[in-house]
């Protein structure tokens, strides 16, 4: 009986810590997206009406964005090779995809550029493109910074 029940808390107490990574890596990603939203809406002073109005759009172009972004990762992932072993082809096609996902995004930020100017003044879709540079040099100023 010891024999089954030792591992079988040993595997248990490891699924959980795995479970509680998952989960940490979750609240954090939630907390980043609530500073953001804070962040931005105030950066941009958004009225009520307009934040009802912008917030919705925004959420479809980050999300557009992240399945972009996610496709890339995961062709990246395969694709990490030596190149001195992969045919000049194969390169190619790297490179032409790489080139590929960043059209995707000019393309996605074109789309929804004329979609924010929809909800927003022309003033405050400026100030979101400045709001979200500036909210990851803040980001990354509390990385550095251990926060």
């Amino acid at each position: 009986m010891r024999k089954v029940l030792l591992p079988l808390c040993m595997a248990l107490a490891s699924i959980s810590s795995f479970a509680q990574e998952g989960s940490d890596v979750e609240s954090r990603k939630e907390k980043i997206e609530a500073m953001k939203v804070s962040f931005i809406t105030k950066k941009m002073n958004l009225t009520p009406e307009e934040a009802r109005a912008f917030w919705p759009v925004y959420n479809q172009y980050e999300n557009e964005l992240e399945l972009l972004r996610k496709n890339h990762r995961r062709d990246r992932q395969a694709a990490r090779e030596d190149f001195s072993a992969v045919s000049d082809r194969e390169i190619e096609r790297m490179v032409d995809a790489v080139i590929a996902f960043r059209q995707g995004e000019v393309d996605i930020l074109k789309k929804y550029h004329a979609l924010f100017k929809q909800v927003l003044p022309v003033k405050k879709v400026a100030m979101l493109y400045k709001a979200e540079d500036d909210f990851k040099k803040e980001l990354l100023r509390q990385v550095k910074s251990g926060q």
